[in-house]
């Protein structure tokens, strides 16, 4: 028997396995985590004088860095980019 899955993508895998869309969630988690974490570091910041500038607590700061943590909300995200000077940008993609 041939398998089904030589010459189709990894997406199509996830997808036939109904899984694309909390790995792609979880990718942009981490990418998202890690640029917050590397800004943070730029400007020599530490937890808990980010969470004052977000002026929110550092367990939630710590929420927003775990990348295994998909449960972000827009206000937290973009809480977290002023409190670094930076803007957030979303768009919808084909």
């Amino acid at each position: 028997m041939a398998n089904k899955h030589i010459g189709s993508s990894f997406d199509d895998f996830l997808s036939e396995e109904a899984m694309l869309e909390e790995a792609t969630a979880t990718a942009m988690k981490r990418v998202i985590a890690w640029q917050i974490e590397q800004e943070m570091k730029a400007q020599k910041l530490t937890k808990t004088a980010m969470a004052e500038r977000m002026r929110t607590s550092r367990a939630a700061l710590n929420r927003l860095l775990d990348a295994a943590d998909t449960s972000l909300t827009l206000t937290t995200l973009a809480s977290a980019a002023a409190a670094l000077g930076k803007h957030i940008r979303f768009e919808l993609i084909a």
